[in-house]
């Protein structure tokens, strides 16, 4: 999903797709930006983007399965070490240069929203929460994130755009009321914090990746966050011991390598290959396979409540997309 996020992509409904210009910021010197398309072909495009929504849907199976050897906080923080270390191996092993000044307060927000903010707010809603309630619930992202674009840039959606994500947002609410006994739990105000914190973090990636190739972003914002995530580590790894299973390790890496690095360079690619309107029908498929992984991973009972209301969520979100203005 762009539940995940998982993961932290730039939100297709939000940010316009910029034409890559050289600079001398944030790629090798002498080099083309990582983000040209080059000789790759459509299906492949296709195919890589499509890899970077698989990896996005197993996030949160992946994250219940690392909290049955991992605290909340021990395995955030722990999860964005590791893949601030994979992000600063590939930034060296490619001689990036460092981003310039101004792009370090944008970063800030990217690491705030991306690295910690959604990641240890839907972590928090795991432990009382099942998957497939949280990837209803996430399914609003795209068009929370267009909401936080369109507040920071000026733009005006049109009117169809706004009912569209209304109504999309109507039965979300309606889905976590009716799951929830008619108040909301404290999962579902997780939940909801962390798509705020989220469409923060990919407005101002999405805006930031006008100006250098989006892993570049997400990999400077994980490294960025390392001064605090890495002490964090430590002291949550004290407090909260952790158990080595082979699900908590297997969730552990994947949201770590998986989710928050590796799904995103793939993304990435495939997205600037067939175009962000290409990318996203695809994106649209990722709350309905989190709900299949949920059934097929973890045994969570599907009824009837969880795929109408995320097929309702993609069929909004479809028309935010058609709409125009």
């Amino acid at each position: 999903m762009r539940t995940e996020n998982s993961a932290t992509d730039a939100s297709p409904i939000a940010v316009a797709p910029p034409p890559a210009t050289p600079g001398p910021t944030g790629t090798k010197a002498g080099s083309t930006p990582s983000n040209t398309t080059g000789t790759t072909g459509p299906a492949a495009g296709t195919a890589l983007a499509a890899l970077g929504v698989l990896a996005f849907s197993l996030t949160f199976p992946a994250t219940a399965w690392g909290l049955e050897g991992f605290g909340p906080w021990s395995l955030v923080t722990v999860r964005s070490v590791l893949a601030a270390l994979l992000a600063g191996g590939c930034l060296l092993a490619l001689r990036v240069r460092p981003p310039a000044r101004r792009h370090r307060w944008p970063l800030a927000v990217v690491a705030a929203g991306v690295v910690l903010g959604f990641p240890l707010l839907t972590t928090l809603a795991l432990e009382t929460s099942t998957t497939s309630h949280a990837a209803v619930v996430v399914g609003l992202l795209p068009l929370t994130t267009a909401l936080c674009s369109a507040l920071r840039t000026g733009a005006r959606p049109s009117r169809t755009f706004w009912t569209a994500a209304c109504a999309g947002a109507a039965a979300v609410l309606a889905f976590t009321l009716t799951q929830s006994g008619g108040a909301l739990s404290r999962a579902d105000l997780y939940l909801f914090g962390a798509l705020l914190i989220c469409a923060a973090g990919y407005t101002e990636g999405g805006r930031l990746a006008r100006e250098m190739p989006g892993w570049q972003v997400i990999g400077w914002a994980l490294v960025l966050a390392l001064p605090l995530t890495l002490p964090g580590a430590a002291l949550a790894l004290a407090a909260e011991p952790a158990a080595l299973t082979a699900h908590s390790v297997t969730g552990l890496l994947w949201v770590a390598a998986g989710s928050q690095f590796l799904g995103l360079v793939v993304w990435y690619r495939g997205m600037a290959v067939i175009g962000i309107p290409k990318a996203s029908q695809l994106q649209l498929a990722q709350p309905l396979l989190t709900l299949g992984w949920s059934v097929w991973l973890l045994g969570e009972p599907l009824g009837w409540a969880a795929p109408v209301t995320a097929l309702a969520v993609l069929l909004c979100i479809a028309a935010t997309q058609r709409a125009r203005g």
